[in-house]
């Protein structure tokens, strides 16, 4: 199929190359010139696990271009897919000014028949107002249908879900342009769930609500399991072998970031407010969520006390391992309360400096973990990248002024670290544990 996929974001360029790779004619719009340069040459802005190498190969094979003209796009495509951005406006709502503006453009350049996909995580009701919008200026009065396609894919495993979804949702109201785009996702496999469109946006918010919902209850029973003395990782694990509930976002830390669970709670909260509800249990997972990060910061001053002039490595600064995304992500809230204390700062990330480096100046970044060890009087780990998981822990203690480990993860055995002669600091585990006492 003849596909266009406007903006090359997180979620535009990532199903635009996996589109391609299956096959389709791909082109990719985007009004950054800068950008479109760059994904022509074959490097991707974004990091992502295998998204480069498929990117070069549907390149050289033809079968995905990039471009600024959102004309052309419109004119060599069947189905149009909008993937532009929706972030959180001050109020909470979804900031909907970039798919407004798409869906003028289309409407402006459409002559004939076109199927139009909305990718990007809307409020429900946004395919009527995308509809109206085209409808007002589409030239000839040319027929369209709008759907609603969310997407399910987790950063950092983005390419692996979308060739291997668990579900592919549709919302449409006619059921012949469904059943095109269902013919689309055919080769991936995946339930095929076909709904109305208010549904199936609706169900795009649902779901990362109650994903966001269990982090924060788990954060939750891991602050009462330090006061209780249980264990909060053997309370998931119970709790994960209940087939009703499952192991799956169980895994207590620093709370949850990223580019979607902060923006969609705020906004579902949002959307309910508008129409006379209220999500308490939703409102209360953000509030939650916004004090789980700073119990880093908490337990650094039950080791250190005061952390002015006290120097805190920080190992990993993306809101998840295997992305650069840093956007909401548990570390800025962390360093930035550092900061304000009076203490310094020695980042270390694999893929994340560069971006971390455009939102928080005044901290020493280093590639190495080692290095941002050496003379600090505690280490953080807020990411849990492998290769922070299999640091050599007597080189790190020797390099370290005092060996205050928090590990906001729970990524390593207690009884190790309080071996090794670590004042090990982790989430969720009693506090005699972590401080060696009997």
């Amino acid at each position: 199929m003849r596909l266009c996929i406007i903006g090359t974001g997180y979620v535009g360029l990532k199903t635009g190359v996996c589109l391609a790779h299956l096959g389709n004619n791909v082109i990719c719009i985007d009004s950054d010139t800068d950008r479109v340069e760059t994904l022509r040459n074959g490097v991707s802005p974004i990091h992502e696990e295998g998204l480069v190498e498929m990117m070069k190969e549907s390149l050289s094979k033809g079968r995905i271009e990039f471009s600024g003209d959102l004309r052309y796009g419109v004119a060599n495509s069947e189905i149009i897919f909008i993937t532009v951005g929706t972030p959180s406006l001050p109020g909470g709502g979804a900031d909907l000014s970039a798919v407004r503006r798409v869906a003028a453009d289309i409407g402006e350049n459409m002559e004939d028949y076109r199927i139009i996909v909305i990718k990007s995580t809307v409020p429900v009701g946004t395919h009527k107002l995308v509809s109206g919008i085209i409808k007002d200026k589409v030239k000839e009065r040319a027929s369209f249908d709008v759907l609603s396609n969310p997407e399910f894919l987790r950063e950092g495993s983005a390419v692996f879900d979308t060739m291997h979804p668990d579900r592919v949702v549709i919302g449409a109201e006619n059921r012949e342009a469904a059943k095109v785009l269902a013919q689309l996702y055919q080769p991936v496999g995946g339930k095929v769930l076909v709904t109305d469109p208010e549904s199936a946006e609706m169900i795009k918010y649902a779901s990362n609500a109650f994903l966001a919902l269990k982090i924060s209850f788990i954060n939750e029973i891991a602050n009462l399991c330090e006061r209780t003395g249980a264990d909060v990782t053997k309370v998931a694990l119970g709790m994960g072998l209940d087939s009703r509930i499952s192991p799956h976002f169980l895994k207590a830390g620093l709370g949850y970031g990223g580019s979607c669970f902060p923006k969609d709670t705020t906004a579902l909260v949002h959307l309910a407010r508008e129409k006379g509800c209220t999500l308490k249990t939703v409102e209360s997972a953000i509030e939650v969520n916004s004090v789980q990060r700073l119990r880093a910061v908490e337990k650094l001053k039950d080791a250190l006390g005061d952390l002015g002039g006290k120097s805190v490595a920080v190992l990993g600064l993306s809101f998840k391992p295997n992305t650069d995304d840093m956007r909401e992500a548990p570390s800025l809230d962390i360093i930035r309360e550092i900061l304000r204390q009076g203490g310094s700062i020695k980042a270390c990330d694999p893929v994340a400096i560069p971006s971390a480096t455009k939102s928080m100046p005044g901290v020493t970044y280093f590639e190495d973990a080692y290095k941002a060890a050496e003379g600090a009087d505690a280490l953080v780990l807020v990411t849990e990248w492998e290769q922070y998981k299999g640091l050599d822990l007597k080189r790190l203690k020797a390099l370290m002024r005092r060996p205050v480990f928090v590990d906001g993860r729970n990524v390593y055995d207690v009884d190790k670290m309080l071996g090794l002669g670590f004042e090990y600091y982790c989430i969720g585990r009693p506090d005699y544990i972590q401080t060696g006492g009997t």
